[in-house]
């Protein structure tokens, strides 16, 4: 099976089985609730479901079979705001076809995996912020903040020299922050950083001239001022990883990558690819 295709099949003993861990309080963002809304999103009822291309941050190590989706950003009035594509009725999906003159298009159907498909911002016409709002308690940096606080592009003015005796200083200063996510919906967890080699990737500079074309230009239309964004659910387990959260990451070599501490995949933030994907369908609305 292509890695890029997801794991277990819907119709497989191993999927429902999948389904139930999912659905347990102890994977995050998920809840409770979560096996009986999976189980609804991949009924013949549901929508917006079938093979997507996305851009990802690259899956190196461990079982995940696949990047997690970039997401692009853009910055008002100081403020880190997630693009939200323009909806099309005639799919029910949220799309932009060509982001950036790359070829290469951005929906709402690369959020739809890892029962995010169930949550209302993954809605096309949800009416919800933009806005990437603070969620406190895996840097300590954001501790001074609240839960809520808009992400402001000042925050990150250390990033060139920021470090937490993790990894490298001054390869980039993240933060967590959930998007999309307001009043009484199912979180969408996202990871925001703020890096030298941002503008690097976007150019194909040094180590990043491999980068094709497409890519390349997708990535540089979905950053700005040096900060990317991804979707921060694990595509293996749908576990929260995280960029320089644990110590233990340099048992994995991924002490300047991104961690999932639940299985030990690794995912590489500097190392954008095309990937495609087999987007759960949502619940009928």
């Amino acid at each position: 099976m292509p890695l890029d295709e997801d794991k277990y099949p819907a119709e497989s003993g191993r999927r429902r089985f999948v389904k139930g861990v999912v659905g347990a309080a102890a994977l995050s963002s998920v809840g409770a609730s979560g096996a009986a809304a999976l189980d609804t999103a991949t009924s013949s009822a549901g929508v917006g479901g079938g093979s997507t291309t996305y851009v990802a941050i690259e899956n190196t190590a461990g079982p995940a079979p696949r990047g997690m989706p970039l997401l692009p950003i853009t910055i008002e009035g100081g403020e880190l705001q997630g693009v939200w594509p323009e909806y099309d009725p005639a799919r029910g999906i949220a799309i932009n076809d060509d982001l950036g003159g790359s070829g290469i298009p951005y929906s709402s159907q690369m959020l739809q995996y890892c029962g995010l498909q169930t949550a209302g911002g993954v809605r096309p016409q949800a009416d919800q912020n933009n806005t990437l709002l603070t969620s406190t308690g895996s840097y300590d940096w954001q501790s001074e903040y609240s839960d809520g606080d808009p992400l402001t592009v000042d925050m990150f003015d250390d990033y060139e020299e920021w470090g937490n005796g993790i990894g490298n200083a001054g390869v980039g200063k993240p933060a967590s922050a959930t998007w999309r996510s307001e009043g009484d919906v199912q979180t969408i967890p996202v990871q925001v950083l703020r890096s030298p080699e941002v503008p690097k990737i976007a150019n194909g500079e040094g180590p990043y001239s491999d980068i094709p074309g497409p890519v390349q230009t997708y990535f540089d239309a979905a950053t700005e001022d040096n900060i990317m964004a991804w979707i921060n659910k694990c595509t293996h387990f749908c576990c929260v990883p995280g960029f320089k959260q644990l110590a233990g990451s340099a048992n994995y070599n991924a002490e300047n990558k991104v961690y999932c501490q639940c299985h030990q995949s690794v995912y590489d933030p500097f190392n954008p690819v095309q990937k495609t994907m087999v987007a759960l369908p949502r619940p009928p609305q």
